[in-house]
């Protein structure tokens, strides 16, 4: 049975790769659908950024603004896309630490933004965890919360 660093048994495996960061595999079909669960500290997706929580405190979205306009190029950059193969995934996102509502949107990237699947949604609550559930196609993704403005995280997902 496959399980990620706290011993807990996702349907997907985090491999660590070099500097701590993370690509992300689907387990085999036979374990059941495939779940991604991403964590939303302030402006950031903990598990997009290798696992690291920057603790940044936010009381809204301007306070993001602020922190990514100034370090959101250089956390991307020291980040690796999150890689699938296609096929249905339930993406699994939780508020932790944010007072205020967030959300969930991933969408295709460039052209792909018309071309590709696309799902959001919000109240994702301090403490609330939410489902979205998407049929993923192969092609370049991102994915954020525009209500705790992130980075545009990006997924590619290919055979």
């Amino acid at each position: 049975m496959l399980t990620d660093l706290f011993g807990r048994s996702p349907m997907w495996l985090a491999l660590p790769v070099a500097a701590g960061l993370f690509f992300a595999y689907p387990a085999s079909a036979a374990e059941g659908p495939h779940v991604i669960t991403l964590t939303q500290t302030g402006c950031q997706f903990v598990e997009s950024e290798g696992g690291v929580d920057h603790h940044y405190r936010t009381t809204n979205a301007a306070d993001c603004k602020k922190i990514n306009a100034e370090t959101g190029k250089a956390r991307l950059a020291e980040s690796r896309p999150m890689v699938l193969k296609p096929g249905k995934y339930t993406f699994r996102v939780t508020n932790k630490y944010v007072p205020y509502g967030l959300g969930f949107w991933l969408r295709g990237s460039g052209f792909g933004r018309v071309t590709l699947p696309s799902i959001s949604g919000g109240g994702l609550a301090e403490g609330v965890t939410k489902d979205y559930v998407i049929d993923l196609k192969p092609g370049e993704y991102v994915y954020s919360c525009p209500l705790n403005p992130t980075p545009d995280y990006p997924l590619i997902v290919k055979e």
